[in-house]
């Protein structure tokens, strides 16, 4: 033997500072909030090395649609405000709202959390939220991953990423094809900025010297500020499976100039009426502390528009109405037209 061996000193994962008992702690907290999202196709969740999911017999030739997405810098505000109970809803806001727009139902949810030492209170309250934003949008936590990576991030902060599977009949799927001149658009009300746009909201906050506990018309402006992106599913499934439907656009980063033109046919152009819909007051102060022009406002902004619904104008009223009926702030803001030559694909007018 090497005299040298017997000085050796064994290290272990905790002298490395992770901490096996709190991801196990983690787990047990949050298993009963996965709970209540279970769906009856889940074989298999939370706890194996792969979750089991059967795709519901209701659809005849299935269509897998899938979505990942993050929370982007809002989770910088989640850290300085030490409030992470909203975070996860975000989280999965972003991807099951971007796979309906195909007219895919979410099925299924996974998260992956990493931090430099998991904080079982804060790493808890997101997952809760993740589990919160599930039951809105009516599909299965079925598993996740959390990483614990000693020296990757500073303490305090972590990173939040997740996916999301939905289906969709083959004859089903909207794909925007067609979409045709004479259709009418319709804008559902955003809770706020939803997830994009943070780096700039944060150095507006950081420009401005607002006191993030300071009245923003009859609410602490960190909670505006933080509001969760709202959650589209249960009422669109539902308008979708009354009347056709010819596009959606989930209107994320890009805002409403950039991402309807995702989903139009060439040719046309989506008009947008000025003054059409409600724009609430965080984005007017934010165009007013950074002094930003009104087209920059609406490529980076859902300026109040969460979701884009393109449906034909004898569909318009009975869209509107059922939309209402199940909670939504619906606006006509816009037609579908000709497109001339050269012209942006959506405009504001």
């Amino acid at each position: 033997m090497n005299p040298s061996d017997s000085a050796k000193t064994s290290i272990s994962y905790r002298d490395a500072g992770v901490d096996i008992e709190a991801g196990d702690a983690l787990v047990e907290d949050i298993k009963p909030f996965a709970k209540r999202t279970m769906r009856p196709e889940v074989l298999a969740g939370i706890g194996g090395f792969g979750s089991l999911f059967e795709v519901p017999k209701k659809f005849k030739n299935p269509v897998l649609v899938s979505g990942t997405d993050g929370v982007g810098t809002k989770l910088k505000l989640a850290f300085q405000l030490n409030k992470h109970d909203t975070v996860g809803i975000d989280l999965v806001a972003m991807c099951v709202n971007d796979i309906l727009v195909q007219g895919a139902e979410p099925l299924f949810f996974l998260d992956y959390f990493a931090c430099g030492k998991l904080e079982v209170g804060a790493a808890a309250q997101v997952i809760k939220g993740i589990a919160a934003g599930c039951e809105q949008a009516g599909c299965a936590l079925v598993g996740g991953e959390t990483a614990e990576m000693p020296g990757m991030y500073p303490p305090g902060e972590y990173d939040l990423a997740g996916f999301s599977v939905g289906a969709v009949d083959k004859d089903k799927i909207i794909d925007g094809t067609t979409i045709a001149p004479g259709d009418v658009v319709l804008g559902l009300a955003s809770s706020g900025a939803h997830s994009n746009g943070y780096s700039l909201v944060r150095k507006l906050i950081e420009v401005s010297g607002i006191a993030m506990d300071s009245d923003f018309h009859g609410r602490p402006f960190r909670d505006v500020v933080m509001e969760p992106t709202r959650i589209y599913v249960k009422p669109l499934l539902k308008l979708i499976e009354t009347l056709p439907v010819k596009g959606m656009a989930h209107i994320t980063g890009g805002g409403l100039t950039e991402n309807i033109p995702r989903v139009l046919p060439e040719g046309v152009t989506a008009e947008l009426k000025r003054g059409s819909w409600t724009i609430p007051p965080l984005f007017g102060w934010m165009q007013e502390q950074g002094n930003i022009a009104e087209d920059e406002m609406l490529r980076t902004f859902n300026c109040g528009i969460g979701m884009a619904i393109i449906v034909a104008a004898e569909d318009a009223e009975r869209a509107t109405a059922l939309l209402a009926a199940e909670g939504e702030q619906v606006f006509r803001i816009g037609v579908i037209r000709t497109r001339a030559a050269g012209e942006h694909q959506t405009v504001v007018a």
